[in-house]
């Protein structure tokens, strides 16, 4: 049996656990859509592996959708007791895995990505689990980075963009300024873009100017890479 001591301490957890979640419904203010680069992962330092479903399409792909408080805190882990589950992505899962792969070593085949994103993430949205992943999906082909800077001139073909016509691209695309962010290649000489950081509202339907981005534009020169892939 569980002493009145230990009982205590875990009543008390669960009131403040209870806490956290009412306090972030009430002070929800938007998500970050992010998206990567695939031939910006492989092309680092960094290991990384195809998955075992599908090689990633020559476009960008979903790294997260991150709820963010008004006051530009992050939560986790809102509610720990509500898992991911297999069986709730029914219609999802050759999407996710085209639009949503883990690249991650070893390779696998998504679900241990997608269910350390919903219970990290997802769970202090307030949608429902396939709700949440199906928000992302939608805006990934809502938001068609590839084609957006495809329309300026900027492909993924081992050449140096300017920074500013990417971001001057992407905001006239969007209707807001995105982050930008970047990495090293391999050999540590050139900067390569990397991730795109969009804000979208509470609803997870529409893009919206962001509050704050965090350290946008960080490791970017003025020129970068965009790798083939």
């Amino acid at each position: 049996m569980m002493s009145r001591t230990s009982s205590s301490i875990f009543f008390s957890f669960l009131i403040i656990q209870c806490l956290v979640v009412v306090c972030f419904s009430q002070n929800f203010g938007f998500f970050y859509l992010i998206q990567q680069w695939p031939g910006s992962v492989f092309g680092t330092e960094q290991k990384s592996c195809y998955p075992t479903t599908v090689k990633p399409a020559t476009n960008f792909t979903i790294h997260g959708l991150w709820p963010y408080g008004i006051d530009g805190m992050q939560p986790t882990y809102c509610k720990p007791h509500n898992h991911f589950k297999r069986s709730k992505m029914s219609g999802l899962n050759s999407r996710m895995q085209v639009s949503w792969p883990s690249l991650a070593c070893p390779s696998g085949n998504g679900i241990k990505l997608w269910s350390n994103e919903w219970d990290k993430y997802g769970t202090c949205s307030r949608s429902k689990q396939h709700e949440y992943f199906e928000a992302a999906l939608k805006l990934k082909d809502k938001i068609d980075l590839l084609q957006i800077l495809k329309k300026s001139g900027i492909k993924p073909d081992g050449k140096f963009y300017n920074l500013f016509k990417i971001k001057d691209s992407l905001r006239g695309a969007l209707g807001y300024e995105p982050g930008v962010f970047c990495n090293d290649e391999k050999s540590g000489k050139n900067n390569q873009l990397f991730q795109i950081f969009i804000c979208i509202d509470p609803s997870g339907s529409k893009v919206i100017e962001c509050p704050g981005l965090p350290d946008a534009g960080i490791g970017c020169a003025s020129k970068i890479k965009f790798p083939a892939f």
